[in-house]
C-alpha cells in the first residue's frame, strides 16, 4: 500500500503557487485496511476516505469506463491491482496528472513536468472525450494560468472542436456548467474561458446569448475595438483588474446582451440594447439556474448602465428614479456594485482601460447627501398616507437638485 499527492497540489508546486487544497492517493489499498487505519469512508459513486485526524481527502487508485452519455456515465473500478499509471491516464491534462510519493519522488508518467515547462495544457489520453465537462474544465485552466504565459495544445483543441460539435455537451447540467462558469469568471483571466471556448466551438452551446455579440459592430468613436463580443472579453479582462464580485463579474458578461437584437438597418448604433438585454439575461440566468444575487445585479446594470455613463447629464429627478429602481434605500452597497460594473464597460474599450470614470464618485455623493432625508422628519410635519410617499420623493428631488447645483457652481 502507497500513497501519493496527487492532481492540483502537485502541479501547483511545481509552479510555485500556493495550493488550497491537498489530494492523496492510495495504490495496492482496499477500504477494509483504510478504515482499520481509523479513516472515514464517504462518497457512493466510488470509495473516497476521510484522514483520522487531517481529515483529508484520500481515494482509492481507480479506473473509469463510459457507459452512458454526459459526464455522469461512468462506472468506476476501485481495487489493489489498479496502478498508479492506470489511475493518472483517467485524468483530464498532463499536468494534472503528475504524483509525489512519500518520499518526495515525483511520477510523471505522462510528461506534465515537460507540458509544465513548454507551458502547453494537453489531453493525457484519448479518453479525454468522454467528459464533456473538460472542455468546459480546460477553458478554465487556460484562464487560471494565462498570465504565465499557457495555451491549449492545439491537438486538445482539435478535440475540444470535436466534442463540441458532437452533442456532448448538450448533457451537461446546468448546475455543473454554473460551477464552472462562476469559477472562470473569479480566474485572473476571465476573458481566457470566453475566449476559449469561442475557438472550439463550446460557446454557442453553452453561453449562446453571449456568442451572439460576435460580429455584432459597434460605432467605433466610443468603441474602438467595433466587435461586441471583443468588447466583452475586455470588459471580463478590467473587471479581474479592478479585482470585482462573481455577481459583477456576471453582470459584466450579459450587460450588453440586447446589442444582439439590434436591427441590421440601424447598425452600428444600439439605441434600447439596454432593455433589450433584459430577456436574454433572465434567459441565460434561469437556464443555468444561477443564483437570485448574480441575476438580480445583471439585470439592473443590463438596464441602467447607461444612465450611469451618463450620470452627470441627469436631471435630478431621473437621479433619484434611478435611486428608486436600483433600491438603494435598503441595498447602498448593491448600487456601488452596480456602478463598479458600469465603470468597468467604460474601461473595457481598447486603449481606454486607465480612462478616469467620474460618474463614480458623482453618484456616490448624490447619494451620500440625499440619504439625509429621513421618513421619520417627513412624519414629524404631520403629512399622513400617499403624503408621506409624495414629500419623500420632493425633498430627494430637491436634496440631489442641491448637490448638482453645487458641483456647476
Amino acid at each position: 500500500m502507497k500513497r501519493y499527492l496527487v492532481g492540483g497540489a502537485v502541479r501547483d508546486k511545481l509552479l510555485g503557487i500556493q495550493a488550497k487544497d491537498k489530494d492523496y492517493m492510495f495504490v495496492g489499498a482496499t477500504p477494509e485496511q483504510l478504515i482499520a487505519l481509523g479513516y472515514e469512508q464517504v462518497g457512493k459513486d466510488f470509495p473516497v476516505f476521510l484522514h483520522p485526524t487531517t481529515k483529508q481527502e484520500h481515494a482509492l487508485a481507480r479506473t473509469e469506463t463510459k457507459i452512458g452519455e454526459g459526464y455522469t456515465g461512468f462506472v468506476c473500478h476501485a481495487s489493489p491491482e489498479v496502478t498508479l499509471e492506470q489511475d493518472l491516464i483517467r485524468r483530464d491534462l498532463t499536468i494534472n496528472a503528475i504524483a509525489e510519493d512519500e518520499q518526495g519522488h515525483l511520477h510523471d508518467p505522462y510528461q506534465g513536468i515537460d507540458d509544465i515547462h513548454a507551458k502547453l495544457l494537453r489531453h493525457v489520453s484519448p479518453a479525454f472525450n468522454e467528459d464533456p465537462l473538460r472542455v468546459l474544465r480546460v477553458a478554465r485552466f487556460a484562464a487560471r494560468f494565462a498570465h504565465l504565459g499557457f495555451s491549449v495544445a492545439p491537438e486538445t483543441l482539435e478535440l475540444m472542436t470535436q466534442m463540441s460539435s458532437n452533442g456532448e455537451l448538450n448533457h451537461l447540467s446546468p448546475e455543473r456548467v454554473w460551477q464552472e462558469l462562476s469559477r472562470a469568471l473569479m480566474e485572473s483571466s476571465p476573458q481566457v474561458f470566453i475566449q476559449v471556448l469561442k475557438q472550439v466551438g463550446a460557446l454557442k452551446v453553452i453561453l449562446p446569448e453571449v456568442d451572439a455579440l460576435y460580429g455584432v459592430p459597434q460605432t467605433k468613436k466610443w468603441h474602438p475595438e467595433v466587435d461586441t463580443g471583443i468588447h466583452i472579453e475586455l470588459c471580463l479582462k478590467q473587471g479581474a483588474k479592478l479585482a470585482l464580485s462573481l455577481e459583477e463579474r456576471f453582470a459584466l458578461l450579459c450587460h450588453d446582451l440586447g446589442k444582439a437584437f439590434t436591427p441590421a438597418e440601424v447598425l452600428p448604433g444600439h439605441k434600447g440594447h439596454e432593455q433589450a438585454g433584459i430577456e436574454p439575461t433572465k434567459a441565460l440566468s434561469q437556464r443555468l439556474r444561477v443564483p437570485k444575487a448574480c441575476q438580480q445585479l445583471a439585470l439592473l446594470a443590463c438596464e441602467h448602465h447607461l444612465r450611469i455613463h451618463k450620470a452627470q447629464e441627469l436631471k435630478a429627478s431621473t437621479i433619484v428614479k434611478l435611486f428608486d429602481s436600483c433600491d438603494v434605500w435598503r441595498q447602498p452597497e448593491r448600487f456601488e456594485r452596480i456602478i463598479n460594473v458600469a465603470m468597468a464597460d467604460s474601461q473595457g474599450r481598447t486603449g481606454l482601460e486607465n480612462t478616469p470614470y467620474p460618474s463614480k464618485a458623482y453618484l456616490l455623493e448624490a447619494l451620500t447627501e440625499v440619504q439625509q432625508v429621513q421618513v421619520k422628519d417627513i412624519l414629524a410635519l404631520g403629512y399622513k398616507g400617499a403624503e408621506i410617499k409624495q414629500q419623500l420623493w420632493l425633498k430627494r428631488v430637491a436634496m440631489v437638485k442641491g448637490f448638482i447645483d453645487k458641483q456647476v457652481e
